[in-house]
């Protein structure tokens, strides 16, 4: 039982990774479809792509997986369960979709953060009897923190970049300079991919690391109840059994980018305000350097918080009121709703497996 549990899982986390990738991929194609640098078709390939290549530069550039290692750290040990991680999945998935559908560009990192920590509160309680902590604070605190600061970087940012830009090209011939940041867009797009492969797909390989630790110290596994808990993700990530789970995270989330999410990508291309070739430029480059910081801290941040606000950024140079603000107020509801939500979700889904599992 316990093994068919642990395959649902990993089969259920690899879908949400796919979800992920069809309802973000407006994070990294918007603003060169917004621009037609690219057809909607072109740019989720050219996306795609990119999201798959993080692997590489994540696992033998970086070497490490420090954003799987967080996720899979969020809950402390003694809390999680199978089941709980099942919960948790399925609250993510349903909220999701749910988002997607209505064209809202939430985030799929707070989605999966706030259902498996929902999940283990209703397994646990707030605290176990020996009064530890279900919820890893250390690590889920920067993460809640940076729902602000991820947005307010890429918006700081993006506002210089554009302002810098804007006077290095001053004298430049408008038409000219319109071909170049259109060629520029496509390598501030790839980039802005390579941050939201590395930072999403770790996220499920987080949390299939979770559920295989889980796994093994129920089995008794000698080598995973030998080791210290700070260290089981990477025997996870180095075991040769399961060697494919990184390369399937970073795979499925390229396939998912790779069928697009057209409603998100016409509110972030153009609802929050018209972005041109150099303010694509800006924004995306932005939003990379904000992603390439968080994975250097191992922080798992939104990169749909990270462009929208690197967005904001390029439109203010312009003017304040270019930007849409009364979009910008919903989106950040729906920023701030996404974990409760998930983890309310999870723990009414988990109180319903107690009742038929």
């Amino acid at each position: 039982m316990d093994f068919t549990l642990l395959i649902l899982i990993i089969v259920l986390a690899l879908v949400f990774d796919y979800i992920n990738g069809f309802h973000d991929a407006a994070n990294s194609i918007a603003t060169i479809v917004a621009t037609k640098v690219l057809t909607p078709f072109q740019a989720v390939l050219w996306a795609a792509a990119f999201n798959f290549v993080a692997y590489f530069i994540s696992k033998y550039w970086i070497g490490e997986f420090k954003i799987g290692n967080t996720i899979a750290k969020s809950v402390d040990e003694h809390f999680i369960t199978l089941e709980v991680i099942l919960a948790g999945l399925i609250a993510a998935i349903i909220w999701n979709l749910a988002t997607w559908k209505l064209g809202i560009p939430s985030s799929s990192s707070h989605t999966l953060l706030g259902g498996f920590m929902g999940a283990a509160v209703a397994h646990a309680g707030a605290f176990s009897e020996d009064g530890i902590d279900v919820i890893n604070y250390a690590k889920v605190v920067p993460t809640f923190l940076f729902i602000f600061c991820a947005p307010l970087i890429g918006m700081i940012m993006a506002y210089f970049i554009t302002v810098f830009i804007l006077n290095v090209c001053r004298r430049a011939n408008p038409h000219k300079a319109d071909k170049w940041f259109k060629k520029l867009q496509l390598v501030s797009s790839a980039l802005f991919s390579l941050g939201h492969g590395g930072n999403d797909a770790q996220k499920v390989m987080g949390i299939i690391g979770a559920a295989v630790i889980c796994y093994k110290i129920d089995l008794k596994d000698p080598v995973f109840m030998a080791a210290d808990s700070k260290h089981r993700f990477d025997l996870f990530v180095n075991d040769d059994f399961w060697w494919w789970v990184p390369l399937a995270s970073f795979l499925v989330i390229g396939l998912g980018t790779l069928s697009g999410g057209w409603k998100i990508v016409k509110t972030m291309g153009s609802k929050i305000t018209k972005v041109t070739p150099l303010e694509g430029v800006a924004a995306e480059t932005a939003g990379a350097a904000t992603l390439y910081l968080t994975e250097h801290l191992g922080i798992p941040v939104s990169t749909t918080h990270t462009i929208t606000g690197s967005i904001i950024g390029v439109g203010i140079t312009k003017r304040i009121s270019a930007v849409r603000w009364g979009v910008t107020i919903n989106l950040l509801w729906a920023w701030i709703l996404t974990i409760p939500v998930s983890a309310i979700l999870a723990g009414l889904i988990y109180e319903l497996f107690r009742i038929f599992m």
